[in-house]
Parts: C-alpha cells; sequence; structure tokens
C-alpha cells in the first residue's frame, strides 16, 4: 500500500488582548483589540524552546511585538482544523485571552469593526444582524432554527457569549471575508479578512470574555484605581454590546460588595459630582472562588 505524503505541520501562539476605551474611528467606548498588519493579524510567534511554558512565550511575543504587559492571562482554544486557513497543510494555532489597560497607542481596532454584528447598542448593528438573518435563511432554510437560536430571533433572546457561533455560522454561509466561499464585496457588510483564522479566533476570546465576566469580576483588569459606577457601567456594556438597566446594575454591584466608596469625587459627567468607587481587594480574591453575577441582558 502506498502511504500518502504528510501534510506541513506548523504551530502558533496566538494572543487575542483586549482592552476598552477609545481608539481612532471609534469615539464611543467600546472592547479593543491588538492588531497590526495587512491583512490585520493578532500577536503571534512559533512555538520556541526557550519559553519556560505556553503562557511565558504568549506574554512574550505581546510584549515583543506590542510594548505590553499582560495582567490576566488565560488560554482560549487549541485550534487545529486541517486546510482552514486556506493552506493544504494543518495550522495549529493555541490562543491565548489576555487583558490590559489600554495606552495611547496606534495598535488597538475597534473590536466591532472586526465584528460588526456583535454591538447591540448600535441600531447599525442591530439593522445588520436583521439582514444577515435573511440572507442566512436564503443559504439554508434546513438551519431555521439553529439561525434562530444563535442570533435571538422571534421571541429567543440575544446571547451575547455566543459570539463564537455566531461568526462561525457566517463563515459556514460564506457571509464574511474569511471564508473560503465569501461571496463579493461580503467585506463591506461584515468586515475585513484577517490572516489565516485569526477573526475566528479573536470571535472565540470575545464569546470567552463575555462568558467569563459573568461569574469572575475579570472586569477589574480593565478599569483605572478609581471610577465612577457610571464608567463601570459602560466598561461592561462595552464588553457584552448591550445596555444594561441602569439600576439593576447598580444593585448587583452595591449587593456582591464587589466595590467601596472612596472621599473622592468626579466632575467628569458634566453634571452633579459623581462619587468615585474602588474595587475592594477582598471581593477580588471571593469572586475568583465563588463568582460574580453581572447582570447580562437577555432580551433584544
Amino acid at each position: 500500500m502506498t502511504s500518502r505524503p504528510a501534510a506541513s505541520l506548523h504551530a502558533d501562539l496566538v494572543a487575542v488582548v483586549v482592552s476598552v476605551g477609545t481608539c481612532a474611528g471609534a469615539p464611543d467606548q467600546g472592547p479593543m483589540v491588538l492588531a497590526a498588519g495587512d491583512p490585520l493579524h493578532l500577536p503571534a510567534g512559533p512555538l520556541r524552546t526557550d519559553h519556560h511554558s505556553l503562557q511565558n512565550g504568549a506574554r512574550a511575543f505581546v510584549a515583543e511585538q506590542t510594548g505590553h504587559s499582560l495582567g490576566f492571562v488565560e488560554q482560549l482554544y487549541t485550534f487545529a482544523d486541517l486546510g482552514r486557513d486556506g493552506s493544504a497543510g494543518r495550522a495549529v494555532s493555541i490562543s491565548y485571552l489576555g487583558l490590559t489597560r489600554a495606552a495611547a497607542d496606534d495598535g488597538w481596532r475597534d473590536v466591532y469593526d472586526l465584528l460588526p454584528w456583535e454591538d447591540r447598542r448600535s441600531e447599525r448593528s442591530i439593522a445588520l444582524c436583521d439582514k444577515l438573518i435573511s440572507e442566512l435563511r436564503r443559504w439554508s432554510t434546513d438551519a431555521s432554527e439553529r439561525i434562530a437560536h444563535i442570533f435571538g430571533d422571534g421571541e429567543l433572546p440575544w446571547r451575547p457569549e455566543l459570539a463564537l457561533q455566531r461568526y462561525e455560522l457566517l463563515w459556514e454561509a460564506g457571509l464574511v471575508a474569511d471564508s473560503p466561499n465569501a461571496a463579493d464585496g461580503v467585506d463591506g457588510l461584515t468586515g475585513p479578512a484577517m490572516h489565516s483564522d485569526h477573526r475566528r479566533i479573536l470571535a472565540t476570546g470575545l464569546s470567552r470574555l463575555r462568558s467569563t465576566i459573568q461569574y469572575r469580576p475579570l472586569v477589574f483588569e480593565l478599569m483605572p484605581p478609581t471610577f465612577t459606577l457610571g464608567e463601570l457601567q459602560a466598561v461592561v456594556e462595552a464588553l457584552v454590546g448591550a445596555g444594561l438597566h441602569k439600576q439593576n446594575f447598580r444593585r448587583s454591584v452595591e449587593q456582591q460588595a464587589l466595590v467601596e466608596p472612596t472621599d473622592d469625587t468626579s466632575r467628569a459627567t458634566g453634571g452633579r459630582p459623581a462619587r468615585l468607587y474602588r474595587f475592594r481587594r477582598e471581593a477580588i480574591a471571593a469572586r475568583g472562588q465563588v463568582g460574580t453575577k453581572v447582570p447580562i441582558p437577555r432580551s433584544r
């Protein structure tokens, strides 16, 4: 029996580095990701024997390529689909999610420019979702129930944590530029393609972050030492891509004793001075074990 030649194999570490703030072209507060190049690519590099661990390697590549030091880091997923990146070989991508506070530089890209259907705070995004649902139904009548659950169509709720599932469905249907059967001009509808499988990895990171902030206080990593409750809510809303009920949000934060007031106030809102808060370190330690419930919206 004649054996087939082995496909080429290469492995990379890829980091999804997220912050919240503003960047060029995005005047409103939103989640940002470090990405550069044309096509855009996330910080990445090959496996190396001089890195003590895979996480150490991911941290090193981020520092070398962007100048940022990461706080929170956790492994996301290992992607190894044959031919997914368009090559004949197998590309193994070991991905990590990292959080940091943004610095004023040009390395940041608006996450919702790359995943534009994910920002439910935007009427444009909601209209885009409606258009994509129509396109998906034309693509496959057999996937109608799947489409409804993933996109929150009809009476079903929009679930922020399903960002990866939405991307994968759009990829299958050729409605994103990364797809091998993408229609002409689709990048004008759903955003530009990224290098290799990096937009899929970005969607994975967004899904993980949205899921995790419901039971772990990761938002602490993205806030300055002191902040108003309005600023805290704005960061959470930016991450989940949806508005939150003000009183419900504040009640949840206060009931869990996540923050404590300082003696200072802020006039940044332009109205009455707002009390400044800080996170309780005891709460951070405790919630890391038992969870933190952030009120995530469950409606369209």
